[in-house]
């Protein structure tokens, strides 16, 4: 059992997410943005080693105002609040680095992954470019309390919005956006999108075809797993043969920002404008990757 018996926590002095666009949806599509959030609680950086500036470039920053491109045409968005340096929401539940802690962890957390070897736990101990997060060791108490303040919250509302819109559309496709440093490209071919299905695991391969094709088609160069081939939210929730595909979204950071002042440019408003393109076009044909409706004759059940 992965829950601790302990009471909640204390209400957080800021929602961890938020909704955007119609509910129920009128098309079997959802966009998530689990890691643009921007909001860092006092407490957490009183005790993090870094100031502000340096822990803002672990964010995907922006994406969420990219992805705010699905709400108009009637798909919804799950946007975090929370920055992924305080709770990253992409983890599983318990995944966390022994040597962050103060006490020993319970035998139910996960110790050893290749994630958090690269210092990017539930509560990640490495920033962007490296750079450790905190200046001391935490109670596990402080894990339990993000955990159950953050990441129970915003897979229990994306757990019930995937089960709205299997059950009123037969099926689900979900986006899960993202951004990538050009950093993390080097020494790769050049990619504006990289396109994650774990490898076909996780979404109809011919729907990941499509959704670069869509791409492609607005002169993007795109890429599939390479490097990135999906997170938690990929590997967890993609089940084609129940009717749920889910594929993640890299954008490359360059097309819309200044990585160095994490500033926007006139790019965000042009990849807004493309990426609503895409969703508008996918939008028509998604059905073809939905299961097909089940007939129910007379006198059966």
């Amino acid at each position: 059992m992965d829950f601790l018996p302990a009471p909640p926590p204390p209400p957080l002095a800021e929602p961890p997410f938020r909704v955007e666009g119609p509910l129920p949806p009128p098309f079997p599509l959802l966009l998530t943005s689990p890691h643009s959030g921007r909001f860092y609680p006092p407490d957490f950086l009183s005790a993090a080693r870094l100031d502000l500036a340096r822990l803002r470039r672990s964010e995907d920053a922006f994406v969420d105002a990219i992805a705010a491109a699905g709400p108009p045409l009637g798909i919804p968005l799950l946007a975090g609040h929370y920055a992924r340096v305080y709770c990253d929401v992409n983890r599983e539940r318990w995944e966390l680095d022994p040597d962050m802690f103060a006490d020993p962890l319970p035998d139910f957390v996960t110790t050893a992954t290749p994630k958090l070897a690269a210092g990017l736990g539930t509560l990640p101990k490495l920033a962007a470019r490296g750079e450790p997060i905190y200046r001391e060791k935490l109670p596990f108490s402080e894990a339990e309390r993000r955990v159950r303040g953050v990441w129970e919250p915003f897979h229990a509302e994306l757990a019930a919005l995937i089960e709205m819109i299997r059950k009123a559309h037969g099926g689900v496709v979900l986006l899960d956006c993202h951004s990538m440093p050009e950093l993390s490209l080097a020494g790769l071919p050049p990619a504006d999108i990289v396109l994650g299905d774990a490898h076909g695991q996780s979404a109809d391969p011919s729907l990941v075809g499509r959704l670069a094709a869509l791409f492609t088609a607005q002169g993007l160069r795109v890429r599939r797993n390479h490097p990135y081939a999906g997170g938690y939210i990929t590997r967890h929730y993609g089940r084609p043969a129940a009717g749920v595909h889910v594929v993640q979204i890299e954008m490359a950071r360059r097309l819309y920002m200044d990585e160095q002042t994490l500033s926007a440019h006139a790019g965000l408003a042009r990849l807004r404008t493309l990426f609503g393109d895409v969703l508008a076009k996918l939008r028509r044909e998604i059905e073809a990757w939905l299961p097909s409706p089940q007939v129910v004759r007379p006198g059966r059940r």
